[in-house]
């Protein structure tokens, strides 16, 4: 029993791929040698798996068994290191996937996906941005990012990495180089809007330094720290208080008007805005903005230019970015119908 205790404190030492290549080479010799054996009790290598399995395991449903001394030898061997040797296996793959649980929860992964969308600063606006997210795709990966001592948030598509988002072995972890992009939140633990865009602006210029290909989405507290932002190259930004503050007005004067834009905000709600590639045949807006009426969605943007229809007997550029107002069914259709 001693010996037995010391060979397996030694097992559960051993190097992991010695242990799974040691268990899968006694396993296969096991099975060749008892059906070389023992031929007429296993007439198929599958039989001989099939007992040397059920006696690793302790299962041992007794349909097969050997019945000459050489066959039971090899059981004995198998019942001694065997069962032990699975054992431990069967151990370390569950110790494997308690710690890598453990690991995702407290946030120490590292992510190798590519096209991901990475969110620095968790707070409630970047939980109703998650959920938007997902609304949008459900199969979409998001890597969040944040000094919390748990993942605020765990899914199948939703991974968590505790550290500094302004530290570029944090990002590093993120694999914000293949990032599709990366949305930064202000601090709402901060009271002063400087300090919070200083934070903000150390994070965007970490990411940028890093990698431009990425597509990069700030928010700002205070529309006269955009020049900074700006130099650190940063792609879109979003004022929170400014946004809430010309809605809240807008409605005040235009009763209903918070409605539209809060179709326009959620996937979930009534009638959307959706990105459309330009088609070859297309040589003008007005011929893109027919088609896609006969859709059943209109044509209102081009970039960040809403004056299409001032301009629909204008050339249709190759490099244009078209916007289109409709439901989720209609722009569904339409790109199925587009793909042909």
């Amino acid at each position: 029993m001693i010996l037995l205790r010391k060979l397996l404190f030694k097992m559960i030492k051993i190097n992991n791929t010695v242990l799974f290549v040691s268990s899968m080479l006694l396993i296969g010799l096991s099975t060749v040698l008892i059906v070389l054996v023992e031929p007429d009790t296993f007439p198929t290598f599958f039989d001989g798996f099939w007992w040397v399995m059920t006696t690793v395991t302790t299962v041992g449903y007794g349909d097969f068994s050997p019945v000459t001394v050489a066959g039971r030898m090899i059981a004995i061997v198998l019942y001694i290191l065997g069962i032990g040797l699975i054992g431990v296996v069967i151990g370390k793959v569950v110790e494997g996937l308690s710690l890598f649980r453990k690991r995702r929860r407290e946030g120490n992964i590292v992510y190798k996906g590519k096209s991901h969308y990475i969110i620095l600063g968790w707070s409630k606006k970047a939980h109703y941005a998650v959920n938007e997210m997902l609304d949008t795709m459900e199969d979409t990966e998001i890597v969040i990012i944040d000094d919390l001592d748990t993942a605020p948030l765990l899914e199948d598509t939703i991974h968590y990495i505790k550290g500094n988002a302004s530290s570029r072995e944090t990002l590093e972890k993120a694999n914000v180089r293949e990032a599709k992009a990366v949305l930064i939140f202000a601090d709402d633990t901060l009271q002063d809007a400087q300090l919070i865009d200083g934070k903000t602006l150390l994070i965007a210029s970490t990411v940028e330094s890093m990698t431009t290909n990425v597509h990069t989405v700030v928010e700002v507290m205070e529309e006269q720290h955009i020049k900074n932002f700006e130099h650190a190259s940063v792609d879109e930004f979003i004022f929170s208080n400014e946004t809430i503050s010309s809605l809240a007005v807008r409605s005040a004067f235009t009763k209903g008007v918070s409605g539209i834009y809060g179709q326009l905000m959620r996937r979930s709600h009534g009638d959307d805005l959706f990105h459309v590639p330009a088609q070859q045949h297309w040589d003008t807006y007005r011929k893109a903005f027919n088609e896609l009426l006969e859709y059943g969605a209109t044509l209102i943007a081009d970039r960040q230019n809403l004056s299409i229809n001032r301009m629909l007997d204008e050339p249709l550029p190759k490099e244009a970015e078209l916007y289109v107002i409709c439901d989720k069914e209609t722009y569904q259709t339409m790109r199925k119908e587009m793909s042909k």
